[in-house]
């Protein structure tokens, strides 16, 4: 979750749109748009929640790792759920 105002305005945005996008693609294929045009929509969606991903996971490791006080060994565990959330991600 962004602590920050902005953060948080900024992940909303970024999920708004997605949304936006997900509408976009129903109606391409209800209305019967062709294949290359639902691709390119599918690739669209997929680079912007690719950027969402990317922009959250930026989020928290400033709020994990870099800001507040934790110990080293707090850090090497939350880095670790970190990795092991990417893994599964790139999977």
């Amino acid at each position: 979750m962004p602590h920050s105002p902005e953060d948080k305005k900024r992940a909303l945005t970024r999920v708004r749109r997605i949304r936006g996008q997900v509408d976009a693609l129903e109606r391409a294929l209800e209305s019967g748009d062709p294949c290359l045009t639902i691709l390119q929509q599918i690739a669209a969606i997929r680079g912007a929640a690719n950027g969402l991903m990317g922009e959250m996971i930026e989020m928290h490791l400033k709020d994990e790792l870099v800001a507040g006080d934790t110990t080293a060994d707090q850090r090497a565990v939350r880095m670790a759920e970190v990795g092991h959330l990417l893994r599964s991600y790139l999977k």
